[in-house]
């Protein structure tokens, strides 16, 4: 898990809004946990308890979690996630690649799409950053999986080649999936 920030307009002027992000290692499986300008103690908490909620949260069945030094993770973070089974494990300071999956997924969603984007309002973050994951799990090949589609839509799986070649479009042409019609 790590945190990344994001400069986005409002009413009251150009706000920092933190994006709290967990990634399943193995399938490369990504949640936005949360967004919010002033990432505190009892924000971070509830965070914890919305990820480990039984049967429903993001990190069930998961014994470890990853996270950097960042003061944010609070001991009473920490303490929830030990509660349900998972331990928090701390990565030793300047070590960003202990954590590169992530990391790397950080960089490809700021270069990508916010880099590319003039944001007005916490919404149209949510909106953008919603796409996006839409469009990385189920529509853009992952080099470091085989070059496949991790989870494609059960409309994109077609075994024949045949068909006229198609685009899907999200965020007004910015992100774009390419697939055959069925013949």
């Amino acid at each position: 898990m790590d945190f990344f920030s994001t400069e986005v307009w409002t009413s009251v002027g150009l706000i920092t809004y933190y994006v709290l992000v967990f990634m399943r290692v193995g399938s490369r499986r990504v949640c936005i946990a949360g967004i919010t300008p002033s990432p505190d103690q009892a924000w971070m908490k509830q965070m914890a308890r919305n990820m480990t909620m039984a049967d429903t949260g993001f990190l069930c069945g998961c014994r470890y979690l990853l996270h950097d030094r960042d003061p944010k993770f609070c001991p009473s973070f920490d303490g929830i996630l030990q509660a349900v089974g998972i331990k928090a494990v701390t990565l030793p300071p300047r070590s960003p690649n202990l954590n590169a999956h992530c990391e790397r997924w950080i960089r490809s969603v700021k270069t990508e799409l916010l880099s590319k984007m003039i944001l007005f309002g916490e919404s149209s973050l949510r909106h953008c950053l919603e796409n996006y994951l839409n469009h990385f799990h189920a529509e853009r090949n992952h080099q470091g999986k085989g070059n496949v589609i991790l989870f494609p839509a059960p409309e994109d799986r077609i075994g024949e080649m045949s068909g006229d070649i198609q685009t899907r479009e999200r965020l007004g042409g910015l992100l774009k999936f390419y697939y055959r019609d069925a013949a």
